[in-house]
C-alpha cells in the first residue's frame, strides 16, 4: 500500500470513527431528552397536593367543645391556658425564661406641652433580648389610671407608625397610661436577626420559638402594671394585623388583660385552610398549637371580659370580615352567654376605607369601647378622636437606644446548640442496643408513621430498551406521591431518587444510575417538586407542624413506605436511596435510620455535616421547613442519625469539610470498609 492509499485509508477510518461518535452522542442526547421529558411529565396534577394537605390538616384541628355550664367552661378554660403555656409557649429553655425578673431601664423623657409626656424605655423580654418601648403618660394622672398596651403588626415603621402614635396620644389625653411597644422584626427591631421565620431555629433546638413573642407581650404588661398609678382592673390591649394576633394571644392566655381589641389580626385555622392569604408567619402557626386549641378557643377564652373584634370589609391583606369574623363569634357567643355577658362581646366592621387598617373609624370604635368600660359613667370619655396629628413625631425622635449585641433568634439558638445534642456520645460497644433506643427516639421526634402503599399505574411507555412506568403511589389514607419508574434492560437492584428541587432536575443522576444497571424510581414526596403547593407551600408545612405532625416526618414516612413497596411488593432487589441536596439528604438519612430492612444503601449529594449548619447559616423556615423539626437537634445530630444506618453503606458526594470531619470517623469507629466518602468538588 503506497502513501496515497494509506492516507486515504486513514481518512476513511477517521470519518467512520467520527460518524460513530456523532451517532453515539446523538443517541446519548436522545436518551437524555427522553429521560428529561419523562421526569417533567405531570402525574398528579396541580391541585391534588393542596387538596390533600388541606384535608389532612382540617381533620386534625380541634372543634369548639359543647359546654353546658359556666363551671364546666372554667375548668376547660384553665386547662387550655395551662396546656398552651406549658406545651406550646414555654418548652425547653423557655421554661427558664418564663420566671426571669422583668428588667426595665428608663431613658429620655420627651415633653412638648400637649398634656402628656413620652418616656422612653427598654425592657428585657428574656435574658439578653431588649425591647424598645414608649410610655405615653398624662401630665395629670388620676390615683388609678387605666392602662393600654398598644402592639403593632407587620409595619416596618413599627412604634413610629402614624396611626399607632395617634392612638397612643388619644389614650393619654383621656387620662390613660399608653405603652407603645416595638415588635420583633419591625421598626427598630427590623433585620434578618428578627425575621419571624427564624424563630424556628429555636424549635430545632427543642426550645419554643414562640416564647420570645409571648414574653415580649407579658413583660410589656409587667411594665404597665408596675406603674404606681396603674389600675389592674382596667387593662386593655389593642393592635392591628400582627398586633391583632398579639392581642388575641396575650389576652386569651393572660387574664390580667380586662379588655381586648384585636384588629384584623387572626382567623381560625380552618378558615385559613380555605383562605390562603390568612396563613400567617411562624408565630401565628406555632408548632403543636392546634393539638391544644384553635383560635376559636382563644376567642372564647376572652369571656367574660369585654372584647371588641374589629375586621375590615375589603381587607387587601388578610382576614376579611365576611369569612374571618363569623366563626369566631359563633364560637365565643355561647360562652359569653353562660356568663350572661352577651353584650360584652362586640364586633366592628370597617366599611370605609375597609382595607387593612387601624385608621380613624377603627380607632374610634376602640375609643367607644374604652368609654363604655373604662370611664366614670358620671363623666364618660369621648368616643371621638381628639386632634393629634400635629404632635406625631419622627422615627428618629422616638428612637430608643438598645444595648450592643442585642439578642436575636440566631444568637439565642447559637447559644443553645453549644451543648446539643444532649446525648451526643456514640457507642463503642453494644451498638445494637443503642440503635434500638435511639431509633425509637428519632421516630417519636419526627412523628414517623408506618404507611402502606397502594400503587396505581397511570401509564407505561417503551423507547428502545427503556421501559417507563408512571405511578400514583397512595401512601396511607392521606397522601399521593408521584413517581416515575425507569428500567433499561435487565435490572437486579433499585434506586430511589429524592431531589429537593423536584424530579425534573435530576436527569444526569438518573442517567448514571440507569447506566449502572439500576431500576430507577424518582419520587416527589411532600413539599417537593410536583407535591409542592404553589405559592403557599411552606405555610402549609408550618400548619402540618401546628396540628401535631412534622413535615420531616411525613417525608421520611413516605420515602420509607416506597422503599418497602419496592422491596416487598415489587420484589425489585436491594433498594438504595439517592438524595440530591441537604434537605433531601436529611430525609433520606432518617428514612434509612428507621427502615432498616427496606433500605440497603444511601447516597447523599451535598449533605450537611451537622444540623447546626442550619443555624450557623441563619436559615429560615420559609426556605427549609422540614429542617426545623422541633427538638431534633436536642436529641440527634446528623452524626447520630448516620450511626443508626450502620453497617449499611453510605456514599457521600460533594462533601464539604464539615461533612467529612463528622462522618469519616464513623468508618473507623465501627470498622466499616464499605462506607465511602467522595471528596468535595
Amino acid at each position: 500500500m503506497n502513501q496515497r492509499e494509506r492516507t486515504l485509508c486513514c481518512r476513511l477510518i477517521l470519518a467512520a470513527a467520527q460518524a460513530y461518535l456523532f451517532l453515539a452522542i446523538d443517541s446519548l442526547v436522545a436518551e437524555e431528552m427522553h429521560v428529561k421529558k419523562w421526569l417533567e411529565r405531570g402525574i398528579i396534577g396541580p391541585k391534588l397536593a393542596q387538596q390533600e394537605v388541606q384535608q389532612y390538616c382540617e381533620a386534625r384541628i380541634p372543634p369548639m367543645p359543647s359546654v353546658e355550664s359556666r363551671e364546666q367552661w372554667e375548668v376547660l378554660a384553665a386547662r387550655i391556658r395551662a396546656d398552651m403555656l406549658d406545651k406550646v409557649v414555654f418548652r425547653g429553655e423557655a421554661s427558664g425564661w418564663r420566671d426571669a425578673e422583668t428588667r426595665v431601664e428608663w431613658l429620655e423623657t420627651l415633653k412638648d406641652g400637649a398634656g402628656y409626656k413620652i418616656k422612653k424605655l427598654r425592657y428585657e423580654a428574656l435574658p439578653g433580648l431588649w425591647i424598645p418601648a414608649l410610655l405615653y403618660e398624662p401630665d395629670k394622672l388620676p390615683a388609678k389610671a387605666a392602662v393600654v398596651m398598644n402592639v403593632n403588626g407587620h409595619d416596618g415603621e413599627g412604634k413610629s407608625a402614624n396611626y399607632k402614635q395617634i392612638r397612643c396620644i388619644n389614650q393619654a389625653k383621656r387620662g390613660m397610661l399608653a405603652l407603645n411597644v416595638e415588635w420583633l422584626g419591625m421598626g427598630q427591631l427590623r433585620g434578618d436577626g428578627y425575621s419571624h421565620y427564624r424563630m424556628n431555629q429555636l424549635d430545632l433546638c427543642g426550645t419554643s420559638g414562640l416564647a420570645p413573642f409571648y414574653l415580649s407581650m407579658k413583660r410589656g404588661l409587667d411594665v404597665l402594671l408596675s406603674h404606681e398609678h396603674a389600675d389592674p382592673q382596667r387593662v386593655a390591649v389593642a393592635g392591628l394585623s400582627g398586633g391583632g394576633w398579639q392581642t388575641i394571644f396575650i389576652s386569651s392566655l393572660d387574664t390580667r388583660v380586662t379588655l381586648a381589641n384585636p384588629v384584623a389580626g387572626y382567623s381560625s385555622f380552618i378558615t385559613r385552610i380555605h383562605h390562603h392569604k390568612d396563613l400567617g408567619d411562624s408565630e401565628q402557626t406555632p408548632c403543636d398549637m392546634a393539638t391544644v386549641a384553635d383560635y376559636t378557643h382563644l376567642t372564647a377564652l376572652l369571656a367574660p371580659r369585654p372584647a371588641l373584634l374589629t375586621y375590615n370589609l375589603r381587607d387587601n391583606c388578610c382576614f376579611e370580615s365576611g369569612y374571618a369574623l363569623p366563626p369566631l363569634l359563633d364560637a365565643a357567643r355561647p360562652i359569653y352567654k353562660l356568663f350572661r355577658k352577651e353584650l360584652d362581646l362586640r364586633h366592628h366592621v370597617s366599611h370605609y376605607p375597609g382595607n387593612h387598617n387601624f385608621y380613624r373609624d377603627n380607632r374610634e370604635a376602640l375609643y367607644r369601647m374604652l368609654r363604655d368600660y373604662f370611664s366614670d359613667p358620671q363623666s364618660p370619655l369621648s368616643g371621638v378622636e381628639l386632634p393629634s396629628d400635629a404632635t406625631v413625631k419622627s422615627a428618629e425622635e422616638l428612637k430608643v437606644e438598645l444595648p450592643e449585641n442585642n439578642a436575636t433568634f440566631q444568637s439565642l439558638a447559637l447559644n443553645l446548640i453549644k451543648n446539643l445534642p444532649q446525648d451526643a456520645d456514640l457507642p463503642t460497644s453494644e451498638l445494637p442496643d443503642w440503635q434500638h433506643r435511639k431509633r425509637a427516639q428519632l421516630q417519636r421526634i419526627i412523628r414517623w408513621k408506618s404507611y402502606d402503599v397502594r400503587a396505581r399505574e397511570v401509564t407505561t411507555e417503551r423507547d428502545g430498551e427503556d421501559v417507563v412506568k408512571f405511578w400514583q403511589l397512595r401512601i396511607g389514607e392521606s397522601w399521593t406521591v408521584p413517581a416515575v419508574e425507569i428500567m433499561r434492560g435487565e435490572t437486579k437492584t433499585s434506586a430511589i431518587v429524592v431531589a429537593e428541587a423536584g424530579r425534573s432536575t435530576v436527569t444526569d443522576q438518573v442517567e448514571q444510575l440507569l447506566d449502572d444497571g439500576h431500576r430507577v424510581v424518582v419520587v416527589d414526596p411532600f413539599y417537593f417538586g410536583e407535591s409542592k403547593i404553589a405559592g403557599f407551600d411552606f405555610l402549609f408545612a408550618l400548619l402540618v407542624s401546628a396540628v401535631g405532625d412534622r413535615p420531616l416526618g411525613l417525608q421520611v414516612s413516605q420515602v420509607g413506605a416506597i422503599a418497602r413497596w419496592l422491596k416487598q411488593d415489587r420484589k425489585s432487589g436491594p433498594v438504595s436511596v439517592n438524595a440530591i441536596g441537604p434537605r433531601a439528604s436529611l430525609i433520606v438519612m432518617c428514612a434509612a435510620a428507621i427502615d432498616v430492612d427496606a433500605i440497603a444503601k444511601v447516597e447523599l449529594h451535598r449533605s450537611y455535616g451537622s444540623l447546626k449548619e442550619v443555624i450557623e447559616t441563619n436559615s429560615s423556615a420559609d426556605r427549609t421547613p422540614e429542617m426545623f423539626c422541633f427538638g431534633l437537634l436536642k436529641q440527634c445530630d446528623l452524626k447520630q442519625i448516620a450511626a443508626l444506618i450502620v453497617p449499611r453503606e453510605v456514599v457521600i458526594h460533594n462533601a464539604g469539610d464539615r461533612a467529612k470531619a463528622e462522618f469519616e470517623p464513623l468508618s473507623a469507629l465501627y470498622g466499616m470498609s464499605g462506607r465511602k466518602f467522595n471528596p468535595a468538588r
